[in-house]
């Protein structure tokens, strides 16, 4: 609260005196002050990292996911996260970056979770998406799929799948398509 008053109070001397206008005091959006208290508050778990390419744009980041269990253990997979101006009413815009195998990660990157669109709410942070995320590793959704055809393999031979994710993962072809090494 009192922050609140003293940046209040430093607005009201700048533009009192004239002496402090100008592009060096662009006023932040609701967007990039969000953010930043989301990045503040993030509590990663231990299998997630957050990387930032340029420090001073919060609003484009990369986040890499290490499953320590599951199908794509030992694997390394890297989103990128573009959050817009209409952040938090509008959900960041996540791509996974590296091509992988799994029923709700299409080949283009695309991403099947559902608090990524339909039930995105304000209240939701950037500690929920990672969360969300890292859940579909842990536990690919078959009844909801982007890669059908890794969904019917899931569902209807379990091993299979298995193997697929694994010779994807060391890189390889799983039919005409080829997956580029992800193993760290």
């Amino acid at each position: 609260m009192i922050k609140l008053f003293s940046l209040k109070q430093q607005k009201k001397d700048g533009t009192d005196g004239g002496s402090k206008s100008g592009p060096a005091h662009k006023k932040a959006s609701a967007a990039q002050l969000r953010i930043t208290k989301d990045i503040n508050e993030l509590s990663l778990p231990k299998t997630c990292q957050v990387e930032f390419p340029d420090p001073d744009d919060l609003l484009s980041f990369k986040l890499i996911i290490s499953p320590d269990e599951g199908f794509y253990k030992g694997g390394h997979f890297v989103f990128s996260f573009k959050v817009g101006q209409g952040y938090p009413h509008e959900p960041p815009k996540v791509k996974c970056e590296t091509m992988v195998y799994h029923p709700n990660i299409d080949l283009e990157g695309n991403i099947c979770l559902n608090i990524l669109r339909e039930d995105w709410k304000p209240v939701l942070t950037i500690n929920s998406i990672v969360y969300g995320l890292q859940y579909l590793f842990l536990e690919p959704n078959p009844e909801d799929p982007l890669n059908k055809e890794a969904a019917e393999v899931l569902q209807n031979n379990r091993r299979l799948f298995e193997q697929n994710v694994a010779k994807a993962m060391r890189g390889g072809y799983i039919g005409s398509t080829y997956f580029e090494r992800c193993l760290k």
